[in-house]
């Protein structure tokens, strides 16, 4: 297996990974931007360079790119963002944001 197939081969399983962990909707959104700019930019790259290194290259342009375009985007029409809570036991969790924080009352 050469290079090429096993760098590709680790890029999908870092993000299927990365995927996993993503809690908020912001968060998914700017894991599968970044797959997805990582895709595409691997294809630009190796179009472009015919090499590794140019592959590698898009890759990373594309995932950054892609990220940051995602997350740009903002919440979609109806989707409330979530919010960090700690309950009276002490824990942690995360839920839909409530209507103070939409009127600025934090």
């Amino acid at each position: 297996m050469n290079s090429l197939k096993l760098a590709a081969i680790a890029a999908v399983a870092f993000s299927a990974a990365l995927a996993g962990c993503s809690q908020t909707p912001q968060q998914q959104r700017a894991t599968t931007g970044a797959a997805l700019g990582a895709a595409g930019g691997a294809l630009v790259g190796q179009a472009i360079g015919r090499d590794t290194k140019s592959t590698l290259i898009g890759a990373g342009a594309g995932a950054l790119l892609g990220a940051v375009a995602a997350t740009s985007a903002g919440p979609q029409p109806g989707e409330r963002e979530m919010c960090r809570y700690r309950a009276p036991d002490g824990r942690i969790y995360i839920a839909e944001c409530d209507d103070r924080y939409y009127r600025g009352q934090y």
